[in-house]
């Protein structure tokens, strides 16, 4: 098993040339972070990420799964 990129990550993430974790693509679906994160946004499946993290402000993908948003109880 390969060793995870940074620790509470899911899987392996690349790193930029520059040395930061890569941003996750704009046009992921939601359906797909929802799977993997364990939460519901209350959003079309088929909405891109770009789309859902302008409707709620966030910047980052890290920044909505470390929010309230989408939790699941």
């Amino acid at each position: 098993m390969a060793k995870k990129d940074a620790p509470g990550m899911r899987g392996q993430r690349s790193r930029n040339d520059s040395g930061p974790l890569r941003q996750k693509r704009g046009d992921t679906n939601v359906g797909t972070i929802e799977q993997q994160y364990n939460r519901d946004f209350g959003v079309r499946s088929d909405m891109h990420l770009d789309t859902l993290l302008e409707q709620t402000g966030h910047k980052s993908l890290n920044d909505l799964i470390r929010s309230d948003a989408g939790k699941k109880p």
